[in-house]
């Protein structure tokens, strides 16, 4: 649906995206994952038309995207990183002004806005100042006027910076029903259990430059990461440490023990000393990589940087 090829872009002497590359499917829920300043910002506005880029191209379905060209703009919402509300009107009359702008008249845009106040659950504060909104509130609110006018693709720019858990839950219920109903979604964050939930695959961004492309499990096999199995350290594990040492290395720290076992030793092999020591499976977790180590593998730095 979107083809990006070869992004450049610059900030004076800044270079904020350094020749991005990206195909985007027809109804996938794409997570752009990096810290601040990686570029995911800026991705999003050349996309949207909101800035040129200095080099490169990008098409949706087939035409090129320019910021001239409204057919285009029409065919995307954009849910800014910064609320883009006016806070002196009511959520009815901002919804109202963003359908109006997007050429919504009469019956369907009083539906539309019906229908954007109640998922959202905002229909009882529908004539309620936006500035009496909590951030959650305006948060979503925001979400719903970039869907008024039904577009094939939605930019979400780090749609839940600030909200409470409950409104975030809220947003992500939001988001996945609307991508079920058809429109792709590229969504930006810096929060790996975003990106987890949400994203169907997921592109790893930092320095301007795509580090790593493609759906978790595809991405978490590029983790170079040994087995590991953690238990309690207490008088009644203690045989069993005993024994399993001798196959593997035992580290104890913080009142557990952590088992990385030689080649060769498997699991099942672990398991049957757990039942010879008569231990149930349920005090054993096996560890499992994450986003956040394989952004630190790629990056050598956090995520939340």
């Amino acid at each position: 649906m979107l083809i990006i090829r070869d992004l450049r872009k610059h900030y004076g002497s800044q270079l904020a995206l350094d020749g991005v590359s990206l195909e985007i499917r027809r109804g996938e829920f794409f997570g752009l994952l990096g810290p601040n300043g990686a570029g995911k910002s800026t991705l999003m506005s050349l996309v949207a038309g909101l800035r040129q880029p200095d080099a490169g191209s990008l098409a949706l379905d087939g035409v090129a995207v320019t910021p001239a060209d409204p057919a285009t703009r029409a065919a995307l919402g954009l849910v800014p990183q910064s609320i883009a509300l006016f806070e002196d009107l009511s959520a009815e009359q901002n919804l109202r002004v963003f359908g109006e702008l997007h050429g919504l008249r009469g019956a369907l845009l009083r539906e539309r806005i019906d229908e954007a106040l109640a998922a959202v659950q905002l229909a009882d504060r529908r004539r309620d100042q936006v500035k009496k909104f909590s951030g959650g509130m305006q948060r979503r609110l925001n979400l719903v006027a970039s869907l008024l006018h039904r577009p094939k693709l939605l930019l979400c720019d780090e749609p839940t910076v600030g909200v409470d858990p409950q409104s975030r839950n809220a947003i992500f219920d939001f988001l996945e029903a609307r991508n079920r109903e058809g429109p792709t979604v590229i969504y930006s964050t810096h929060y790996m259990e975003e990106a987890t939930r949400l994203c169907s695959r997921i592109g790893i961004i930092d320095h301007g430059k795509i580090h790593a492309l493609g759906t978790l499990d595809e991405l978490l096999t590029r983790l170079p990461f040994a087995d590991e199995m953690t238990f309690p350290a207490t008088p009644a594990t203690a045989a069993f440490a005993a024994r399993v040492a001798a196959h593997g290395e035992l580290a104890t720290a913080d009142g557990g023990h952590r088992f990385h076992p030689h080649a060769g030793f498997r699991t099942s092999a672990f398991y049957a000393l757990a039942e010879e020591c008569q231990l149930p499976a349920r005090l054993f977790v096996a560890g499992r990589p994450s986003l956040e180590a394989l952004f630190l593998h790629l990056t050598g730095r956090t995520l939340r940087e």
